[in-house]
């Protein structure tokens, strides 16, 4: 199986993510299972089967970012040499050649999108279209909305 890159704030968000998990939400779990299965039938308990419920989700939650950690290749964008392309982890200011208006994208992986903060997949169309382009080129995006023509202003590694 190939690795999934993935940026070191990524993998620290995973990370402090998994450790609330197993240090915070898996024992408040297991107290509520304990405190409703001394409630008497479980057949009706309504708190008992919430508790089982919820202790299945954190589970599944925790093998999935175990999995996901496992499987990341962890990229520090700080550390790049890339002579100024696009690539990935790297900060990217565009300006639409039609409108003008400029936007700021980081190109992340997956499981790090969020287009809220800036931070777009490197399998997203924008983010295929930049990699290995430089400062000053200009990419044309195929969207489902048409084609859109990015100038790169600037590209970033922090």
């Amino acid at each position: 199986m190939s690795k999934t890159p993935l940026t070191v704030a990524g993998a620290n968000k995973l990370k402090a993510e998994l450790q609330k998990l197993k240090s915070e939400d898996r024992p408040r779990v297991i107290a509520a299972i304990a405190e409703a299965r001394e409630h008497g039938d479980l057949k009706e308990n309504a708190e008992y089967h919430a508790a089982r419920e919820q202790q299945g989700f954190i589970e599944g939650r925790i093998k999935e970012i175990e999995a996901k950690l496992s499987n990341a290749q962890i990229i520090d964008v700080t550390t790049l040499n890339a002579g100024g392309k696009v690539v990935f982890g790297a900060t990217v200011d565009l300006s639409d050649e039609e409108t003008g208006k400029e936007v700021t994208y980081q190109i992340v992986g997956d499981d790090e999108a969020d287009i809220k903060e800036g931070k777009i997949s490197v399998n997203s169309p924008i983010a295929r279209a930049l990699i290995g382009k430089e400062e000053g080129d200009v990419v044309t995006v195929r969207a489902p909305g048409g084609d859109k023509d990015y100038e790169i202003v600037a590209v970033k590694y922090v």
